[in-house]
């Protein structure tokens, strides 16, 4: 009896543990789903953990990145991008570095033309962000330095698109990112 006693309380204990691991499982994989549907295609991106850290992979980059709230818009725009507007993979610069009034920052995309120009900037944010002049002046401060004839703001809910405008000699809205010619 004494046997069946401990064999029924060591099973229990196994139960008890397996389920509070399962719900921490189910905790830490809720946690990815928190970040917002966002106004974009959905995106096939691949998602992983690794040591207590989301990370996805970037396609383009070809690295695992940590997953933060921008690197999820950022992602979807990618993918938006070269899924639904077709821009070959090949001329996407993420990330790039770059210098303004002697300070460094860095770009969020630039997508480049067949001839290696710059054809497309976009400045990512966090869903969480909204949109402000303040973005805008953003892109606009790093395409001076870039010279993109498109400019992109997104926080993934919103996106705001210009495109120069010869006869204009300035940025004019768009309805939606530019199509790549």
């Amino acid at each position: 009896m004494a046997c069946k006693v401990a064999a029924l309380f060591g099973a229990l204990v196994f139960y008890v543990i397996f389920q509070r691991d399962i719900c921490a499982m189910e905790q830490e994989n809720n946690a990815i789903l928190s970040y917002p549907k966002l106004n974009l295609p959905e995106a096939e991106l691949s998602i992983g953990r690794k040591e207590g850290k989301w990370y996805v992979f970037d396609t383009i980059r070809k690295k695992n990145l940590i997953l933060t709230p921008e690197e999820w818009v950022r992602q979807h725009i990618i993918h938006y991008l070269r899924k639904q507007k077709e821009y070959p993979k090949g001329l996407f610069v993420i990330e790039r570095g770059l210098q303004y009034n002697k300070l460094n920052k860095r770009l969020d995309i630039l997508v480049k033309d067949r001839s290696g120009d710059p054809f497309l900037l976009v400045e990512c944010k966090a869903p969480s962000v909204k949109l402000s002049h303040a973005t805008l002046e953003q892109v606009c401060m790093y395409n001076q330095e870039v010279g993109a004839r498109y400019l992109a703001i997104s926080n993934g809910m919103k996106h705001i698109s210009l495109g120069f405008s010869d006869s204009e000699n300035t940025y004019a809205p768009l309805k939606d990112f530019p199509d790549f010619i």
